[in-house]
C-alpha cells in the first residue's frame, strides 16, 4: 500500500505569479491569493423512457479571483484608460506552483485573455489593523498548462 509523502505537498506560499499586459511582464510579488475555475456549461437533453433529465456539456467559461495587497495602481490605471477611451484591456496570468524537495516538480499554468470585472477606485479603513488588500474578479477565455506536475509514486 502506498502513502502520500508529506514532502510532496505543494505549499501555496511557494507559488509565483506574473501578469503580462500589452507585452509588459510584471511579477505579482504583491499577490496574496489566486483561484481560477473552469466551469462546464451544460444543457438538458430530455430522453424518452428516462425519468431523469440527462445533461451534456455545451461549452465552458473561466473565471477567477486575484487578491493582492493594495500597493499597485496598474489595474486602476487600466480601468481609467478604459473609462476614458472605451478600449478594453486584456492580460495573461502565469502561475508557477513549485515546492523545493517535492518529487511532484512544478506546474506552470497560463490563464489567457483575462479581463477584469471591476477594480477598487480608492480605499482606506482607519478602524482596521489589517493591511489593505483588494480582490480582483476576472474572466478568462483560454487556458494552458505549460509544464505539468510529475506523477508521484508515494512511499
Amino acid at each position: 500500500m502506498s502513502y502520500f509523502r508529506e514532502t510532496d505537498a505543494i505549499s501555496g506560499k511557494s507559488a509565483k505569479a506574473y501578469v503580462t499586459i500589452g507585452g509588459r511582464k510584471e511579477e505579482l510579488f504583491y499577490a496574496k491569493s489566486l483561484e481560477a475555475t473552469i466551469e462546464k456549461n451544460k444543457v438538458d437533453v430530455p430522453v424518452l423512457g428516462k425519468t431523469n433529465t440527462p445533461q451534456r456539456a455545451a461549452g465552458w467559461s473561466g473565471s477567477g479571483s486575484l487578491t493582492i495587497y493594495y500597493v499597485s495602481s496598474i489595474f486602476r490605471q487600466l480601468m481609467r484608460d478604459y473609462i476614458r477611451t472605451g478600449v478594453d484591456f486584456w492580460f495573461e496570468l502565469m502561475i508557477v506552483n513549485e515546492q523545493p524537495g517535492s518529487t511532484a516538480g512544478k506546474q506552470i499554468t497560463y490563464l489567457k485573455e483575462c479581463n477584469l470585472d471591476s477594480v477598487i477606485a480608492a480605499r482606506f479603513d482607519a478602524s482596521s489593523d489589517d493591511m489593505l488588500e483588494e480582490e480582483l474578479l476576472f474572466t478568462f477565455s483560454d487556458y494552458e498548462i505549460g509544464e505539468k506536475f510529475n506523477t508521484i509514486t508515494g512511499a
